[in-house]
């Protein structure tokens, strides 16, 4: 049943106004619709056009992107979703995974705030679009949205990209609603704290601690470090952060950073490369964590589990075991949701 009214004192043919509300919209990076050639070339198209992600001339990146690059990657991109997807659910692992997120935060925020809010998901690139879940809420009456990127570090290419496109949405909208963005929350100590606690669970369960931990974030290239995106000091901080937490030492634990894309120079040292020199420098056994994810996808389960696990294997290392995303964890949503009351304060107390 419809809560759509006609304003006290309007006129009878006024149209009606749905009870105000507050959106909630978690943002993830995005998924292909499928990993069949076309879903693939659909999706890197859009994300590989995006400026933030990729800031070369379009004149010279879209002939090399259309022509060539779609042409034979989404072959090898679509392999790589095939050997992770969820057959099940017909759907990418971060899409199953944002959902369960989504409905965790959305079970919380209603016992807290009751019929007040909207929870609700989308995706940067592929569907469910910004721009759908954007209309849904302001036509289910949120006069308010909480914007919230799920990416721990703010970076150019994550968080400032998904913050466009949000702004692009409301530039649609009639009735534009109310705006926040939620800022990063690498260094908020419930984020950390959730962190820790996953990565004691994992050594708990192991016969032999591992010698070193591996934070492997994302990459990008240096030259967005040198330009003043501060995502590489975000990177370091966390793992700092991270290390305080668990109370380790120095030799405990280290950063790099994974997924090179391009010829140029990107934040060293490189996962891959780093993983096969601790291995021919005699460290056998390690863990791998990837804290700049808040769900396990295709950087996590393909490139970590597969290509950087085949990297330290070659090299001549023994013991490998890869800690998983956050994902849905309890810890992880309460952190979620800590960030987001505490966004909440003015709109809703």
């Amino acid at each position: 049943m419809s809560d759509a009214k006609i304003p006290t004192h309007a006129e009878q043919d006024h149209p009606k106004v749905k009870k105000p509300k507050v959106g909630i919209l978690l943002s993830n990076l995005g998924t292909p619709d499928n990993y069949d050639y076309w879903s693939m070339r659909r999706y890197l198209g859009e994300f590989l056009s995006d400026r933030r992600v990729i800031d070369y001339s379009p004149w010279l990146w879209q002939p090399l992107l259309q022509l060539i690059i779609l042409t034979k990657r989404p072959f090898s991109s679509g392999a790589a979703y095939k050997s992770i997807w969820n057959e099940e659910a017909n759907e990418s692992p971060l899409l199953t995974i944002t959902k369960a997120q989504t409905a965790k935060i959305k079970t919380a925020m209603q016992a807290r705030y009751g019929d007040d809010v909207m929870v609700d998901f989308c995706m940067r690139y592929g569907n469910p679009s910004t721009k759908s879940k954007v209309r849904e809420m302001t036509e289910a009456g949120c006069q308010k949205i909480l914007f919230f990127p799920l990416y721990p570090q703010y970076a150019g290419a994550t968080s400032a990209t998904a913050n466009d496109e949000f702004f692009r949405a409301l530039l649609e909208e009639t009735w534009q609603p109310t705006a926040r963005t939620v800022q990063p929350y690498f260094d908020d100590p419930v984020y950390i704290d959730a962190l820790a606690q996953s990565i004691e669970k994992a050594y708990a369960g192991l016969e032999k601690r591992p010698d070193l931990l591996i934070c492997s974030y994302h990459g990008v290239p240096k030259r967005y470090l040198m330009q003043g995106d501060p995502y590489h000091c975000h990177c370091q901080k966390t793992t700092r952060l991270l290390k305080e937490r668990l109370g380790w030492g120095d030799t405990e634990i280290k950063t790099t950073f994974q997924s090179k894309f391009g010829p140029e120079e990107w934040l060293q040292p490189y996962t891959v490369k780093e993983v096969a020199r601790l291995a021919e420098a005699g460290t056998k056994n390690i863990a791998v964590c990837a804290p700049a994810f808040s769900a396990d996808c295709i950087e996590t389960l393909e490139e970590i589990n597969e290509e950087i696990f085949e990297s330290f294997e070659h090299a001549g290392g023994k013991d490998f075991t890869y800690i998983p995303c956050l994902n849905d964890d309890d810890a992880h949503i309460k952190a979620l949701g800590t960030v987001i009351e505490r966004n909440l304060q003015g709109w809703l107390d």
